[in-house]
Parts: structure tokens; C-alpha cells; sequence
């Protein structure tokens, strides 16, 4: 049986995953999101542990908010990213300050 330390743990490597892309990759914008969405789904993952080992079923309601936010937050972003691709012909976070008024 699979106790909630590990579930703890590897919701840990993701979240700590995520973070580290966030820091290390500055340039591309695509891949900050995808680290964020994975920052949101550690965290998911811990309150489904927590749910589960609780006998709760809270905690797996409340994850199916936080997909539906997530996945608004995706689409809006790739929106974004697409006319701001459309506008520069890049995604280069460092690009992105040339449209300041």
C-alpha cells in the first residue's frame, strides 16, 4: 500500500520541478506556463492525497475548481501568446516590452 508520504514527496519533486523551470527558463513563455500548470497540479495532487487518506471527499471537489481555473488560465494564456506572436513573430520574454505604449 502506497502511504500519504509518498504521495507528499512526489507532489514535492513536481512542485519544486515546476519552480526550478520557472527560475531557470526566463525566455520562453510557453514553457513558463506548462511549469505553472505543473506547480498547479502538485498541488492538486496533495489535496487529493489529503482527501483520500482523510476519508473526505472535499478535497477532490474543490481539485475539479482548480482544473476548471487552470484550464481557463491555459486557454487565455495561449490566446495571449498568439497575438502576441502574430504582433512580433516571437514569444521571447524579453520581446514582450516592446509593446509598451
Amino acid at each position: 500500500m502506497v502511504a500519504l508520504s509518498d504521495y507528499l514527496i512526489l507532489a514535492a519533486i513536481l512542485f519544486s520541478l515546476s519552480v526550478a523551470g520557472i527560475f531557470l527558463n526566463r525566455k520562453n513563455i510557453i514553457i513558463l506556463l506548462m511549469c505553472i500548470e505543473l506547480m498547479l497540479l502538485a498541488v492538486n495532487l496533495n489535496f487529493i492525497a489529503f482527501s483520500h487518506f482523510s476519508g473526505d471527499a472535499a478535497g477532490q471537489v474543490f481539485v475539479f475548481f482548480i482544473l476548471t481555473v487552470a484550464a481557463a488560465e491555459a486557454a487565455i494564456g495561449l490566446a495571449i501568446l498568439v497575438v502576441l506572436f502574430r504582433n512580433l513573430s516571437t514569444i521571447n520574454v524579453e520581446d514582450i516590452d516592446k509593446l509598451r505604449g
